[in-house]
């Protein structure tokens, strides 16, 4: 599943082709996503196009009377094309733009969303999210008050949408290696110091795998089909059974919250 800064990659590859544009019409060859594809989004009809933007990683497709909500899924992937280009297998939607190119989302297992939200509301899918995890928002004290009852693994909390979006699997495995934190420990056992230490670590990884242009996993390419190359800097996940890069000990792999879980026994506490 494509995660926060991958998502983020696809918002920057695609809003200079969108913005200040006309979206001329939607054409919706499977409406059956996640959720059914609503009548607003079909009625978007010779709209100028605000902006794009991300909130957690739904992309919003801004336009005068709200905003096109888009949502990758698990297999989902979003491409910048001739608007004549002939539709293939998986290719469910279309935002035809007065450019004569046309943004085009391919979603092999339909897991992903296009849906509408108006101007001045909140998506019921957004409005209990968390703090966005390279904003100001995110920092130590309100980490601090998010674990502050929490007994679970820490890993777990820190992927919870509620605490901070984006922090998905591949991201709280590497943060919480770099910050010498066990994945395993209560939440709520953290010290100030590790929290401290925790954040601006989170900030650095997401940041840098946007830089690289996103992990390349199974069903990701940027809006240019170009793969993304952090998966080349990635020191545990993936990595289960091979030598810490820090110490060489072998580093554990065990399933925590159904997610695979990479940490080295020596380094992290």
């Amino acid at each position: 599943m494509p995660e926060l800064p991958e998502v983020e990659v696809s918002r920057q590859g695609i809003s200079p082709h969108l913005s200040n544009q006309q979206l001329v019409k939607v054409i919706a060859r499977q409406r059956q996503l996640r959720w059914y594809v609503p009548d607003e989004v079909l009625a978007q009809l010779n709209q100028p196009i605000l902006s794009v933007t991300r909130r957690a990683k739904y992309l919003l497709i801004q336009l005068p009377q709200g905003d096109i909500i888009v949502h990758l899924g698990m297999s989902g992937h979003l491409k910048v094309l001739s608007a004549d280009t002939p539709a293939t297998k998986h290719d469910h939607i279309d935002l035809l733009l007065s450019s004569g190119m046309a943004l085009r989302l391919n979603d092999t297992r339909r897991f992903g969303a296009v849906l509408w939200q108006h101007k001045g509301e909140v998506h019921p899918l957004l409005a209990s999210l968390g703090p966005e995890p390279l904003s100001d928002a995110f920092n130590p004290a309100q980490l601090t008050q998010a674990l502050a009852k929490r007994g679970s693994a820490v890993k777990l909390v820190l992927m919870d949408n509620q605490v901070v979006v984006g922090v998905g699997n591949i991201y709280a495995n590497e943060a919480l290696f770099k910050a010498g934190i066990l994945p395993t420990r209560p939440a709520k056992s953290l010290t100030s110091a590790e929290i401290n230490a925790l954040v601006p670590v989170v900030k650095d990884t997401l940041a840098a795998a946007i830089k690289q242009g996103g992990t390349t996993l199974k069903d990701f390419s940027q809006a240019d089909g170009k793969p993304g190359y952090f998966a080349q800097q990635l020191l545990v996940y993936g990595r289960g059974g091979q030598p810490c890069v820090t110490c060489s000990t072998t580093l554990n792999e065990i399933r925590l919250g159904q997610r695979s879980t990479v940490f080295c026994p020596q380094c992290q506490r």
